[in-house]
């Protein structure tokens, strides 16, 4: 007898259109080297928390955060992919590490003028850090255009 697997799901913390991870510029996330997932060419100002949790990682500089599930798997959004080198400008925190957040709760808000000033490539990752904890990853088709905080772009099981 099999026991039925808890699936979840992990909404768009942006809005834009999805990338397989391992078409990401970057070897550190196409190589899934800090987790597993999808990665979205954001087109919105304003990062969402893409599931139920609590803030258990907040960069100073603003350009990523993870969110712990109940379950505990970890998720972590990375907001553009070099967006580390503004050292926080053109990023404001709305939440921090420690607040308890549901799927669709603003946690960053970011200035898109000064990210495209400095020419941030805005290919933002979504990642299960935790992967090996999961028995089940299925991250939505390449291409897809999502909304944040409505679409489902992972699912995953436990």
């Amino acid at each position: 007898m099999t026991a039925e697997k808890n699936k979840y799901q992990v909404l768009a913390p942006v809005s834009g259109k999805t990338l397989e991870l391992d078409s990401v510029p970057d070897p550190v996330f196409a190589e899934k080297l800090t987790g597993d997932g999808l990665a979205i060419e954001m087109e919105s100002d304003t990062v969402l928390a893409p599931c139920d949790g609590v803030i258990s990682l907040f960069f100073e500089t603003k350009h990523a955060f993870a969110i712990t599930t109940d379950e505990g798997i970890q998720i972590l959004v990375h907001v553009g992919l070099d967006s580390i080198i503004l050292n926080g400008e053109g990023l404001t925190a709305l939440k921090h590490a420690g607040d308890r957040v549901t799927a669709g709760t603003p946690v960053i808000k970011a200035d898109m003028d000064v990210l495209k000033k400095h020419s941030i490539n805005m290919i933002s990752p979504v990642l299960v850090v935790n992967f090996d904890q999961v028995s089940e990853l299925c991250p939505c088709n390449a291409g897809t255009a999502v909304t944040a905080g409505t679409d489902e772009v992972l699912q995953y099981a436990v």
